[in-house]
């Protein structure tokens, strides 16, 4: 229970930060790349020496967070290529949607235990996300389905990928932290490559404002991954309840936040939504 509930908090206050650099206008690329190396630094001080070393490369799980750490800054660029095409309601409800394709693996190739109860709760959150999320329409936004079609399925394999990972490689809470910083260095070597060939090209500027919003958004996302898979390594609930659990939860919990204090619009559909994601949380909890 604790884990679910310090994951769905830790993502809160990430999309708060979030927010904020939104409001600041910020070099969101530049920050992410900061971040993903305070993440590998954070790592380190918590395994309480250097995360990183040559002998990793021989862990069973070093491949998957290879493939991981790429996919974490694909799903980042990605995200960010959606919002300015299509607007951040139509993003947003695509990647917490995309629990879908973890929840079938863990159903039919895991063989989780299903209910009656967990079905609906697993059903009703589709609405329950998008009424929560749902904004007027934003004007200028026109972009084309195959890029929320192709953030859908990478943000469902990414949940997917680390409950593998997971279940057959990270057993121990030391293999769980250190795959978690080796993760974040993969992402932050291709991120610092990307920002140092859009820098060569003039098509932006460093911004060292980036380096402290980065260290800042840094610290509670490494703790957010770590505890994301402590969740799926504990036996609170299997990973069909805990990954739906855990996105409608941080979609309740972050749309409060905004109307607290961003002052966002409450609207009667909005309201709806969170009481049907209260519900869909409910009915997976209790099955």
């Amino acid at each position: 229970m604790i884990f679910l509930l310090l994951t769905i908090l830790l993502n809160t206050y990430i999309f708060v930060l979030l927010k904020v650099f939104q409001r600041l206008k910020v070099d969101a690329l530049q920050t992410i790349v900061v971040n993903y190396w305070t993440c590998v630094v954070t790592g380190s001080i918590f395994e309480g020496g250097l995360s990183i070393s040559p002998g990793s490369v021989h862990q069973p799980w070093f491949v998957w967070a290879l493939l991981l750490g790429a996919g974490f800054i694909t799903v980042f660029n990605l995200m960010a290529c959606c919002t300015k095409t299509d607007g951040i309601t139509a993003t947003t409800v695509t990647n917490k949607l995309s629990l879908v394709i973890p929840v079938i693996v863990s159903l039919f190739i895991y063989h989780e235990q299903s209910s009656v109860l967990k079905i609906a709760g697993i059903l009703l959150s589709f609405p329950a996300v998008y009424m929560t999320v749902k904004q007027p329409k934003e004007e200028g936004k026109n972009g084309s389905l195959l890029w929320l079609v192709l953030l859908f399925v990478l943000s469902g394999l990414l949940d997917t990928f680390v409950k593998y990972a997971e279940r057959n490689y990270l057993t121990t809470p030391a293999s769980q932290a250190s795959f978690t910083s080796h993760m974040f260095a993969v992402a932050g070597a291709i991120g610092t490559l990307i920002v140092l060939i859009r820098l060569a090209m003039g098509k932006s500027k460093l911004a060292w404002k980036s380096l402290w919003l980065g260290i800042c958004l840094g610290i509670p996302n490494y703790f957010s991954i770590y505890v994301f898979i402590r969740m799926l390594h504990s036996d609170f609930l299997p990973s069909s309840a805990s990954i739906p659990a855990n996105n409608i939860g941080t979609v309740v919990v972050s749309t409060a936040a905004a109307i607290l204090l961003f002052r966002e619009k409450v609207t009667p559909l909005r309201v709806t939504g969170l009481i049907l994601s209260v519900v869909s949380i409910l009915l997976i909890a209790f099955s």
